[in-house]
């Protein structure tokens, strides 16, 4: 009722709430638009915007149905079994999944872009099916959607704060998505980056499934003072090939 009488824009605290959250939804997507990017650029050229808007599409919905669901993703992190004194819960079991699925999808990743196959000179976009890939998108969302919800449920005591904040965060994604597909497409070793930081996100995911708890600030900071490397090498090289041209 508080919404529609509109009593929430005077109120500095659901603001700040509204503006955190977003903040957190849209850092908490960045794994997910780097997986996205690197599965859809396997994808003919022309299909892969379609697959990024299904992609996020598909965020978008799980994320909203499990904000819908808050009393049961609650009962998700309650023990259910005991493993050499270990209690795991639904979160933990998926969080493990997820993964495990994502150390798999980014080692072969990593082996095609590297390795390829036998007379390739290199990995093949193009090769993929649309459905494959969807179907792979939506498997890890639930991984991601789940950490963000649980977030969310943690951060903001309005449903549609966290409502308004995961959409208005996808909305940025989506914008966001194509040309981050296309940098990492154009640049190889920006590729390997990608899929380097989608091995630590799969290890992170192993383990909080078993209650080994890292700070993503750690892992985000790696990615960050990566990026800054990599940035940082294409100037050089950049400045190196105009001082060749010059000199011809």
């Amino acid at each position: 009722m508080e919404f529609f009488t509109f009593a929430w824009v005077t109120d500095p605290g659901v603001w700040m709430s509204l503006i955190t959250l977003a903040a957190l939804e849209i850092v908490l997507g960045i794994d997910n638009l780097v997986f996205l990017a690197i599965l859809t650029n396997r994808l003919p050229e022309a299909r892969r915007p379609l697959a990024r808007k299904v992609g996020l599409a598909l965020a978008l919905g799980t994320r909203l149905m499990l904000l819908a669901a808050i009393a049961w993703i609650v009962t998700l992190t309650r023990p259910i079994l005991t493993v050499a004194g270990l209690g795991l819960s639904w979160r933990d079991l998926i969080l493990l999944a997820g993964g495990m699925f994502l150390l798999v999808k980014a080692t072969h990743e990593i082996h095609n872009e590297v390795e390829g196959e036998p007379g390739d000179n290199g990995p093949r976009p193009g090769t993929a099916t649309f459905g494959a890939t969807v179907v792979q998108i939506a498997v890890i969302d639930i991984i991601f959607s789940l950490d963000s919800v649980i977030t969310a449920v943690g951060m903001a005591d309005h449903l549609w704060i966290m409502v308004v904040a995961v959409v208005a965060a996808m909305a940025i994604m989506l914008v966001a998505s194509t040309p981050l597909a296309q940098f990492v497409s154009a640049h190889p070793t920006v590729k390997m980056l990608a899929l380097s930081f989608l091995l630590m996100i799969g290890v992170v995911l192993v383990a909080d499934g078993l209650h080994f708890h890292i700070p993503k600030g750690y892992i985000y900071f790696s990615l960050a003072f990566s990026i800054l490397v990599e940035a940082l090498n294409h100037w050089v090289r950049g400045r190196r090939k105009k001082a060749r041209s010059a000199a011809r």
